[in-house]
């Protein structure tokens, strides 16, 4: 009897060690099954510096040949960075109100937990990579001006003395007739004079309406479910010198969490910081939320804390646009906005090859 008793508990016990085998077995499959996904704002797809390559193909063909994520997103950004043609990033980005370009980027590494960060970068093209280095060799998630140019410097990178192209100088020199400070004594008329031109600058199309607050957002993720994200950007066009907007503030223009996803901003940086809309989009996602719902909760909170008359058309609504570019771990994917029209796309790379898809509006435009 104690024989048989005991063979029962030796089969049943082997037989719940192989189910428990098989089940961490398809888990792991199921992990692995992930299918790798790259998006990004849209002119990662737009921009190739004058190459046949993008932002997102880039990314995406080194992901899935075995690259690091990041590492993979990061030499995505490079060509958008290196592109004089794109005015909102790196070289030939729209520069603050004294001319001088000033660059800011973040990244984070969702399998690593690590995260790096510079703001008011001048002379270096790649602030993203700067950024990786910040993130891989201190202790610190943010250096600015003065403090990450030296940074840069010593960890090899060489430093320019004006990044502005022909072009980036030239619509600064507009932009400067249009607002000879002489004319405007007042500080805050001088202000709404600047906001006002550049618009109209915008409206005139001199300056692509994408590249006056200007940012490229991209994130992936590997068929084992590793997700990273980048965002670098020139920052707002004409800004206060030393203004530094959302890009590089984790959790405002960007946030990354391993077991959950990625989130990454455009738009009005001010509204990304105060609500700290990119950790929040990756939070709804962890409640379970659709990439395309966590982004257009978050854009509701901005909304709601959006009261200043300044900032809010007739109706109420907010008078300027934010978009999120959201990503989970098994590659679903949404591109939001306040507004959108039939222009306005995000980009992404997969196994059906590179495209743009829709934005999808909260608001009536």
């Amino acid at each position: 009897m104690s024989s048989a008793i005991n063979r029962r508990r030796f089969l049943g016990s082997t037989a719940f060690a192989g189910l428990a085998a098989s089940t961490a077995q398809a888990a792991t499959m199921k992990r692995s099954a992930t299918r790798p996904v790259v998006i990004s704002s849209a002119n990662g797809l737009t921009s190739t510096n004058g190459g046949a390559t993008s932002c997102v193909e880039q990314a995406y063909r080194l992901i899935t040949g075995g690259a690091d994520v990041l590492d993979g997103l990061i030499a995505g950004v490079n060509i958008v960075e290196l592109d004089p043609e794109d005015a909102s990033v790196g070289f030939g980005g729209l520069p603050d109100a004294n001319g001088v370009v000033t660059l800011d980027s973040c990244c984070m590494h969702g399998p690593k937990k690590r995260a790096g960060a510079v703001a008011c970068l001048k002379g270096v093209r790649t602030p993203s990579l700067v950024a990786q280095a910040v993130a891989d060799n201190t202790d610190h998630h943010l250096l600015v001006d003065e403090g990450a140019q030296q940074f840069a410097r010593s960890m090899g990178f060489s430093i320019e003395d004006d990044l502005n192209t022909d072009h980036s100088r030239a619509l600064w020199l507009e932009w400067k007739r249009r607002t000879d400070p002489r004319h405007y004594p007042d500080p805050a008329s001088r202000a709404q004079a600047g906001q006002r031109v550049g618009l109209e600058m915008v409206a005139e199309g001199k300056i692509d309406a994408n590249h006056y607050y200007g940012t490229i957002n991209c994130n992936g993720v590997n068929a084992n479910g590793d997700v990273c994200g980048v965002t670098t950007t020139s920052g707002l066009a004409w800004k206060i010198p030393g203004r530094v907007g959302d890009s590089p503030i984790l959790g405002a223009g960007l946030y990354v969490d391993n077991d959950v996803g990625a989130a990454g901003s455009t738009g009005r940086g001010e509204a990304n910081i105060y609500s700290l809309a990119s950790f929040l989009v990756v939070e709804f996602l962890r409640q379970g939320m659709n990439p395309r719902d966590a982004g257009m909760a978050a854009l509701e909170r901005i909304r709601s804390h959006t009261i200043e008359p300044r900032l809010l058309k007739e109706d109420g609504n907010p008078a300027f646009n934010v978009n999120f570019y959201v990503l989970t771990k098994n590659g679903e994917h949404a591109g939001v906005a306040f507004y959108a029209d039939e222009e306005s796309k995000y980009a992404v790379c997969d196994e059906h090859g590179p495209r743009h898809e829709p934005m999808e509006p909260l608001l009536p435009s």
